[in-house]
């Protein structure tokens, strides 16, 4: 009878922990769905070189919360340049009213030097130009699929990078899955530039300065 009260104890215990375990556990998500677009104007895009992202966030309290998305360029190992390209607690327009935000992300190179990426929210896109190395090996990596986003919490959503080289071959995958510190990339694969985009769901309103204005927001 002892034997029985303690299994009934420890399984009243565990489920209790669980439970607590569940309320606790934000139920944020970073969602890159199949893409829903034509196959000939993804082949068009494709021979352009341009890189198409469909993304979705959920939780069933994001339309309580800001966000903002913030660029950094890394140059040799450091970052040299931090731009807030939206800050939702600042531009009304791109305020959660839901619990699904949806954004389009679209990037490329603009000319022989230069990267060129939108986002497109729907209601409104934001593009952006960058100063970029003499190649066409960049691509845009969505990376925040891979973490565990708690609200509050800055993480990096996307990554702009160019691949590992060794033995005349190029890896994109061994850099994006190495589980390495994302902002240590360049040092560990000898990466000289690349762009990551930090994100956060955030309570209330946080300021995010910006150090140039060279970004475009444009109302659809």
């Amino acid at each position: 009878m002892k034997t029985k009260n303690l299994l009934l104890c420890i399984m009243t215990f565990m489920l209790c922990v669980i439970k607590l375990n569940a309320q606790n556990t934000p139920d944020l998500k970073m969602i890159y769905p199949q893409p829903t677009t034509d196959e000939e104007v993804l082949n068009l895009l494709s021979w352009q070189k341009i890189e198409y992202y469909d993304i979705m966030f959920t939780g069933s309290d994001l339309n309580k919360k800001d966000y903002y998305l913030v660029s950094k360029e890394i140059w040799n190992s450091k970052i040299k340049k931090v731009d807030t390209l939206l800050n939702s607690a600042t531009f009304n327009l791109a305020r959660v009213t839901k619990d699904t935000l949806k954004i389009t992300l679209m990037s490329g190179k603009s000319s022989k030097k230069e990267l060129r990426t939108s986002f497109d929210f729907g209601r409104f896109s934001i593009d952006h130009k960058y100063k970029s190395l003499a190649t066409d090996d960049y691509s845009m990596r969505v990376y925040g699929t891979q973490l565990n986003i708690k609200y509050n919490e800055p993480f990096y959503a996307f990554a702009y990078i160019l691949p590992y080289e060794k033995d005349q071959a190029k890896y994109y995958c061994a850099v994006e899955s190495s589980g390495k510190d994302i902002e240590s990339w360049g040092k560990v694969f000898n990466i000289k530039h690349y762009i990551l985009y930090e994100m956060c769901f955030f309570d209330g309103t946080e300021e995010q300065e910006s150090q140039n204005e060279s970004f475009t927001i444009t109302t659809n």
